[in-house]
């Protein structure tokens, strides 16, 4: 006898999947991987799949001992931790100690996803969380940036990713706006935010199949809208937004379908003042915080969807009734 499985109506159709979307998510990830390695050598390589290998293993080792059976976890695997370890793995200096990318594995899956439920339970971003983890328990592995290794692209002009962004942040020009976007001459950062090129080749192919949509622009436009504001000069808008790491964590992790609001104009509030936030705090503290402010905005989405509810299926806006006389 079949399974008979009852859920809520609406009953809507689609052939999106979760399994689907994540698999999309890692090809668009393959452009910014690639040329991470590219620049930073195959060290880079080993400690991106080092992540995905723990945060992998922690969803497989957690499921058997809370009973469930090797086939029945293969049959469910979803990809949402192989996306969750690619995404904390692009998010290392690409010369951490290799132990570094298993530890945060094993905290973004168990700690983050697991233990409150597993796949759509989560109420802040794996990725994050962990990348915040290991910013706060290994300070100097985690902010110990790499130069490019022999064969790597390089220009020039050579600035570290910290003193570029904070020479962005005080005004001053140390790298051109052509180097940022291609990544040449930066030998410093996270290893999968040096090239926005890649990043934005990514972005594409998640508009072309519907995974995300226009709102990483609005974080990425408002981050930079204030920054003009807060420098008093049009020429910061580039230099802030081609800095850092804004564009890796607007299109990959701060659209996050499980930590952003329900709404449209709850998801405009949330990018609206992600964007005010992360320019905000980068002029007070002088360097990165994408990945705090992300977090911190998780922190206030059930406040958001409190707040701003969505309309019922099939809702009809009262008609007003034709006044008499």
């Amino acid at each position: 006898m079949q399974k008979l499985i009852i859920s809520n109506t609406p009953h809507i159709k689609s052939k999106s999947s979760t399994k689907r979307i994540m698999i999309d998510v890692l090809i668009a990830l393959v452009p910014a991987t690639v040329m991470g390695v590219v620049y930073f050598g195959l060290y880079a390589l080993l400690l991106v799949a080092l992540s995905i290998l723990s945060c992998i293993a922690s969803e497989v080792i957690y499921l058997l001992i809370r009973g469930e059976k090797f086939k029945d976890i293969l049959n469910k695997f979803d990809f949402t931790s192989a996306v969750t370890g690619l995404l904390l793995g692009l998010n290392l200096p690409a010369n951490c100690p290799w132990y570094i990318p298993l530890l945060g594995g094993v905290f973004a899956v168990i700690v983050v996803k697991m233990l409150f439920g597993g796949t759509g339970k989560n109420f802040v971003n794996p990725a994050i969380a962990a990348r915040v983890f290991l910013l706060i328990s290994f300070a100097e592995a985690m902010t110990t940036w790499a130069v490019p290794s022999v064969g790597a692209i390089k220009t020039s002009t050579v600035a570290t990713g910290a003193t570029a962004l904070g020479s962005v942040i005080k005004g001053e020009r140390v790298i051109s706006n052509l180097d940022l976007f291609l990544g040449t001459g930066v030998s410093s950062g996270a290893l999968g935010e040096t090239c926005k090129i890649a990043l934005i080749v990514g972005y594409v192919y998640l508009l072309i199949r519907k995974v995300v949509d226009y709102k990483p622009l609005i974080y990425i436009g408002v981050t930079g809208l204030m920054t003009v504001v807060l420098q008093g000069s049009f020429s910061a808008f580039l230099p802030s937004v081609l800095s850092g790491g804004l564009m890796l964590g607007a299109i990959f992790m701060a659209t996050d379908y499980v930590t952003t609001p329900n709404t449209t104009v709850g998801n405009i509030v949330y990018f609206v003042a992600l964007g005010l936030l992360t320019a905000l705090l980068r002029h007070l503290k002088g360097t990165e915080v994408v990945s705090y402010c992300i977090l911190l905005m998780n922190f206030f989405v059930p406040l958001i969807d409190r707040f701003i509810v969505p309309k019922p299926f099939g809702y009809q806006k009262p008609k007003k009734e034709a006044k008499n006389g």
